[in-house]
């Protein structure tokens, strides 16, 4: 029976995607990244096991840090990456499979608010309900 795209990750698969998070959060703490939020996706959308965003300074620390990114990706795992928005460095994309990385300047950063847009609430959906206000 052929494999669905939503069927589970074999150990092996986990076990490369936990290898990759965990670069990725060195590398970016290494590189001095701000505010890094890591984002587990797995069950929930089946673009990626991870999203991760960080912030820089500056465009020319964002490039700095996406580009070593990108290399300890290919030396350590042999994985190639896909880059998006390296010339201006405002916002950067790394796509890794696994892991989504988007390195931001904190102004462009707060503009986008991806974090919200991604953030998944844990709550049931009765404790997200409004409560009727006491004594009325």
């Amino acid at each position: 029976m052929p494999e669905t795209p939503s069927a589970p990750q074999t150990d092996g698969a986990i076990e490369r995607s936990e290898a990759l998070h965990d670069l990725v959060l060195r590398s970016l703490d290494d590189d001095k990244a701000v505010e890094i939020v890591s984002i587990p996706l797995a069950g929930k959308s089946n673009i990626a096991d991870h999203m991760v965003i960080a912030s820089g300074r500056s465009t020319r620390q964002v490039a700095s840090m996406a580009q070593k990114l990108s290399e300890r990706i290919k030396r350590e795992l042999g994985r190639a990456v896909r880059v998006e928005g390296l010339p201006v460095a405002d916002w950067v994309l790394i796509d890794a499979d696994d892991v989504i990385v988007h390195l931001f300047r904190p102004e462009v950063r707060s503009f986008y608010n991806l974090e919200r847009m991604w953030a998944f609430e844990e709550r049931a959906p009765e404790e997200r309900r409004p409560t009727a206000a006491a004594g009325g």
